[in-house]
């Protein structure tokens, strides 16, 4: 990942900021500069809870050259208690028991390295509440 594409992204991925449609309500992440919903332009801060259900996930066992010593890993949908949906490996459990329905909660975590020296990127990603 770019430097600069890591700059922007610290709001949404290092602290889970979402936009709330000052006129409908709707809740987006990432923010957007257009509701979906409704069109506005204008929204509020909002911070994600840390906390959901998993409704779906796979496991991905032919990773990217940039993964393979992660390999066999699971990426998982969760939908947060606020009903935000968002999409992170699913972490420190082993993916023979990942079940749709368990309780996650976000860590930040490396996600991965740009080289040798370069820049480290960080992430959210979900662990099973009982770890």
């Amino acid at each position: 990942m770019f430097p600069a594409r890591a700059h922007r992204e610290y709001p949404h991925r290092y602290r889970l900021e979402a936009g709330q449609c000052k006129k409908c309500g709707k809740v987006v992440f990432p923010r957007r500069l257009i509701c979906p919903v409704c069109g506005h332009r204008e929204f509020g801060k909002v911070i994600l809870p840390d906390t959901g259900k998993l409704v779906s996930y796979s496991v991905i066992r032919v990773a990217p050259s940039q993964f393979t010593d992660e390999a066999p890993y699971a990426i998982g949908i969760a939908e947060l208690t606020n009903g935000v949906k968002l999409m992170a490996q699913v972490a420190d459990c082993d993916v023979d028991n990942i079940k749709v329905g368990m309780d996650i909660r976000i860590e930040f975590r490396r996600i991965q390295t740009d080289g040798h020296h370069g820049v480290l990127s960080y992430g959210y990603k979900f662990v099973p509440k009982w770890y």
